[in-house]
């Protein structure tokens, strides 16, 4: 019993379980899709609406049954209210960045296209949104933080964060702060602040559908074609990200770095933070 509940076994066993579920929705509803006369974006949403019900369903019986506990941080109570919030604080953060862009006099609209060009991108950060959060947030950072506190698992995500990116072709100096700082630091910060998965799911769900849907900027994660607008984007690395997007810019990495702070702040006033087990 003491195994089965150690820290690493408990983050291993869920990135097993509810990983298995979603590798099986993608590898299986894909197979299954194919006999069915289905345009192809129109598989992809498919496969990647189910895989965010099948991430979500299996992280709640898991730990349900695992932790024999409520699932608060996944409550059908609070969902729309930090589903609307998360959404639109992603939004904001992505808008502001093609601002800082635009003053600089770099991006150019040259064209609106239809909201059916937003779907492959939608799909995407619908998968990634859900997927990712549950994995990353759910399992990795909440257990870590519930053995470790709350200071140091944030600093632990936020290295790993910079650690793996740093590999990453392409990847550059602040590339790698800008990166670590968002998914490290900022949705972990969200997460204490809330104590909700649909706050960081929605965020990151907007952050990816954002960028490359909506504004047809870079998104290094998401290689997809389609947006609202096709644009141009120029200037200085510093200020558009280059050939890693704006959120790998300068501004993401200070307006991510201020929200975070702004959020443990307000966490650290509710008595949000979880001290180590050896303070206990």
């Amino acid at each position: 019993n003491k195994l089965a509940h150690f820290f690493l076994v408990k983050i291993a066993i869920g990135l097993l379980v509810i990983g298995s579920a979603i590798a099986l929705v993608e590898f299986g509803g894909r197979y299954l899709l194919k006999a069915l006369p289905f345009t192809e974006s129109l598989s992809n949403f498919l496969v990647a609406f189910l895989q965010a019900i099948i991430s979500v369903s299996s992280y709640l019986l898991l730990f349900r049954a695992y932790e024999k506990r409520q699932i608060l941080e996944l409550s059908r109570n609070t969902c729309s209210k930090y589903a609307y919030m998360g959404f639109a604080t992603g939004l904001i953060l992505q808008t502001s960045f093609i601002i800082a862009i635009y003053l600089a006099g770099g991006y150019t609209i040259i064209r609106s296209n239809s909201f059916s060009a937003v779907l492959p991108a939608f799909t995407t950060a619908l998968s990634a949104g859900f997927g990712a959060e549950i994995l990353i947030r759910g399992v990795c950072f909440r257990i870590l933080e519930e053995k470790l506190g709350t200071a140091l698992s944030i600093a632990i995500l936020t290295m790993l964060f910079a650690l793996i990116h740093s590999r990453t072709p392409g990847a550059n100096f602040l590339s790698v702060l800008s990166t670590a700082a968002q998914a490290g630091f900022l949705l972990s910060a969200a997460f204490v602040l809330t104590r909700s998965l649909w706050f960081t799911i929605f965020i990151h769900f907007a952050w990816d559908f954002t960028e490359p849907g909506i504004f047809g900027a870079i998104n290094p994660g998401n290689n997809v074609s389609g947006s609202l607008f096709t644009s141009t984007i120029t200037g200085s690395p510093l200020i558009t990200g280059g050939a890693n997007g704006p959120q790998n810019a300068l501004p993401a990495l200070v307006f991510c770095t201020i929200l975070g702070s702004l959020f443990l702040w307000m966490a650290n006033r509710n008595e949000n933070f979880i001290q180590p087990y050896w303070k206990k």
